[in-house]
């Protein structure tokens, strides 16, 4: 098992517990997420930027 940091862009959603399932779902494509952050917002894009630690079997 390796661990991986990534970035993703998720796209924002109306509740932030629909936004926590979108980011949760985009990160666990990439492999079984340990922590997770928000660390940027563009307003404009409506994109949310996240940095995620992972493990990958």
């Amino acid at each position: 098992m390796t661990t991986h940091f990534i970035s993703a862009e998720v796209d924002l959603q109306a509740t932030p517990s629909e936004l926590q399932q979108a980011i949760e779902a985009e990160l666990k494509k990439q492999g079984e997420p340990l922590r997770w952050a928000v660390t940027a917002v563009d307003v404009e894009k409506q994109k949310a930027t996240v940095e995620a630690v992972v493990t990958k079997k």
